[in-house]
């Protein structure tokens, strides 16, 4: 076939040359259809006839219309749908290789004839004006903290004029964890942009029936950074298309950067922060132009942070417990009945009696948990030793592996005074030493000796050193063994 290229060729070597028929040849064409050309004056790409009949008959022309009639009902139908609906009712008439000819004139239908599709609306983004945030599960990438699975999300901020963006490690889609994230950023940044977007986060936008838009906390944290509050229309994730763009970038940058690395694994939490740091420090470092063109228009960060949690004024239960977000938490026995102020962080929360902070207990992911702390309510327990095989959260009593083998002894050696013995030696882990009475047991389990809380208790109170637990015994191996064996070796061989 003749291209546009080779007849162009042709033109100019007809000038030249003193035939036609070396002009043809040079132009790599029979001198016939040079003639053709010459006569012509126009390209192949001109004078080529379009392609508007079929080549073999429409198998599903009388069809068809049966097809489109269901089409304009759903449009939403797939052509391999219609196609086996097609074979059902008509049997033997279509074999299966005509699926792609029916999928043909349904995608042709679609384009002619179809509901119109979604139109997406490039934006003008202007220094200083917008910037998104949202959360995105980083579970993807494998990150492990000392070889555990560290299941987490990255609060991510973006600014949509540069690209500008920064994280922050959190664990849930919380208030706190939004508040937190976003004041890092600001600060980080330096100053802040008129406009901030995010997605429909139940932290931060009011349910459809409450006549306020916001929440009255997001709202308060927007109204201390002055920033316009916006958010996306339901289902509707393109209307923070940077961040959702940066988070699929992102999460590859990371993928690839612990490649390169070589391991996913970190010796700690700070240790991978900071290798996060670093990531963005190196995605940002070719957006400084456009970045210092929106740093001139950013306004002033106010005086001071905003106080990242939320308070709640709790009363404790009987059971010396209070319940925060769905999850259960122990407090001093002291404080049964004591109304108490509860500070919740993104990571822990505070307890406060008295106009003073009096305990600080990580906080619970997740909802329907509960953080049992023994020295909360050991005192009584000691007392009620009845109540402790029933107790819903008995779990939460056993600070070790081997505190829960010294039970399960106690449990199968005296059963009557198993638990009254078993809390004695908990009795005596909070008021002595946890780590003190959990070598004990160890000693004691690896000696297989008995375990009692008398026994303990003396190991714990006596100053003699317990063996480490590196320190092993392992005796001499006796080399006569072996002599007795070849001499069995030769015994059999005669």
């Amino acid at each position: 076939m003749v291209t546009d290229k080779q007849v162009r060729r042709l033109m100019t070597l007809i000038e030249n040359e003193k035939t036609l028929a070396t002009a043809a040849a040079k132009a790599g064409m029979d001198e016939k259809t040079a003639r053709k050309y010459r006569r012509l004056k126009r390209l192949p790409s001109e004078v080529k006839v379009e392609h508007t009949w079929r080549t073999r008959e429409d198998p599903f022309a009388e069809v068809w219309e049966e097809v489109k009639e269901k089409l304009e009902i759903n449009p939403g139908l797939e052509a391999k749908t219609l196609f086996e609906d097609l074979q059902r009712r008509y049997p033997g008439r279509f074999a299966d290789g005509q699926l792609r000819t029916l999928q043909r004139r349904v995608k042709a239908w679609r384009a002619l004839e179809g509901p119109p599709k979604e139109v997406f609306f490039p934006q003008v983004h202007k220094p200083g004006q917008l910037c998104q945030s949202d959360f995105t599960y980083m579970k993807s990438v494998g990150v492990t903290i000392q070889g555990q699975p560290f299941d987490h999300l990255v609060y991510h901020f973006v600014l949509t004029y540069s690209n500008w963006e920064t994280g922050t490690i959190c664990f849930s889609e919380s208030f706190e964890c939004l508040s937190e994230g976003l004041q890092n950023a600001l600060w980080e940044l330096g100053g802040m942009p008129r406009i901030h977007r995010t997605d429909r986060l139940t932290a931060a936008v009011q349910k459809p029936d409450r006549p306020e838009e916001f929440t009255r906390r997001y709202t308060a944290l927007l109204h201390h950074y002055g920033l316009e509050g916006d958010k996306t229309q339901a289902a509707s994730p393109h209307e923070i298309g940077d961040v959702e763009q940066r988070h699929y970038r992102f999460k590859k940058a990371v993928d690839q950067a612990l490649m390169l690395r070589g391991s996913r694994d970190f010796a700690s939490r700070d240790e991978y922060a900071g290798f996060l740091g670093k990531l963005f420090a190196q995605l940002n470092s070719g957006r400084k132009e456009r970045l210092a063109e929106e740093l001139k228009v950013l306004r002033r960060l106010p005086q001071r942070r905003l106080e990242s949690c939320k308070r709640l004024h709790l009363r404790v239960g009987p059971s010396s417990t209070i319940r925060v977000n769905h999850n259960v938490y122990s407090v001093d026995s002291r404080l049964v009945g004591e109304l108490v102020e509860v500070r919740l962080y993104v990571e822990h929360l505070e307890l406060w009696y008295a106009q003073r902070c009096v305990e600080t207990i990580p906080r619970l992911r997740g909802e329907g948990k509960h953080r049992i702390q023994y020295r909360h309510i050991i005192d009584w327990l000691v007392r009620k030793p009845g109540a402790f095989e029933n107790y819903r959260y008995r779990q939460d009593l056993f600070p070790t592996h081997r505190f829960r083998m010294a039970y399960d002894y106690l449990k199968q050696s005296q059963t009557a005074r198993a638990a009254k013995q078993y809390l004695s030696i908990l009795h005596l882990a909070a008021r002595e030493s946890e780590i003190a009475v959990d070598d004990a047991l160890r000693t004691l389990i690896d000696q297989e000796a008995l375990i009692s809380f008398e026994s303990v208790e003396a190991m714990v109170r006596s100053e003699e050193q317990m063996p480490s637990v590196t320190e092993l015994a392992i005796p001499k191996v006796d080399l006569a063994a072996y002599d007795a064996l070849l001499d069995l070796r030769e015994v059999a061989i005669c």
